[in-house]
């Protein structure tokens, strides 16, 4: 059997190049517009972390950006904590919650579907993180339909 020979590695190694870009650094142009809808089990997963990420990425990049939460996403918006709401139980355990907050201070715009929040999950608008817009389940569809008109960059989030 061949025996690995190389030295373990350490706290400051580095594993791969990650200086080196590949394609250009797109920036919006006046007036750009992004869309980026969740319907994902929040915390089940990385996705919801991830494209909070994105969509705070494609706002720093210039373009107004939008988040909309329905289905299951709306648990994005929601206040959380244990045991009081705003305490951390344990180190990352409301880093969604904190890039929801900088995303909206940045600002970015949060739409939750009142649908979702109540018939799906018996929450109400008091529920949501300061800034989370509440819409009628009817307006998610005419949210993607505007942005769709608008040219807009949508990327669209669906887990089971």
């Amino acid at each position: 059997m061949p025996k690995v020979q190389a030295p373990a590695h350490k706290a400051g190694d580095i594993l791969v190049d990650y200086e080196e870009k590949v394609f250009e650094d797109v920036k919006a142009k006046p007036g750009e517009k992004a869309l980026v809808t969740f319907h994902t089990v929040a915390f089940e997963g990385s996705i919801g972390l991830v494209n909070l990420l994105q969509a705070t990425r494609l706002l720093r990049k210039g373009f107004e950006t939008s988040v909309l939460l329905y289905g299951p996403g709306v648990t994005l918006g929601l206040q959380r904590g244990f045991p009081k709401l705003g305490d951390e139980a344990f180190p990352g355990h409301l880093a969604m919650n904190g890039q929801v907050m900088k995303f909206l201070s940045e600002g970015g715009k949060v739409y939750a579907c009142r649908f979702a929040l109540q018939a799906l999950y018996g929450h109400g608008e008091p529920s949501l993180i300061e800034g989370v817009r509440p819409i009628s389940p009817l307006d998610v569809l005419d949210l993607i339909l505007l942005h769709r008109r608008d040219g807009a960059f949508i990327l669209n989030t669906w887990t089971l």
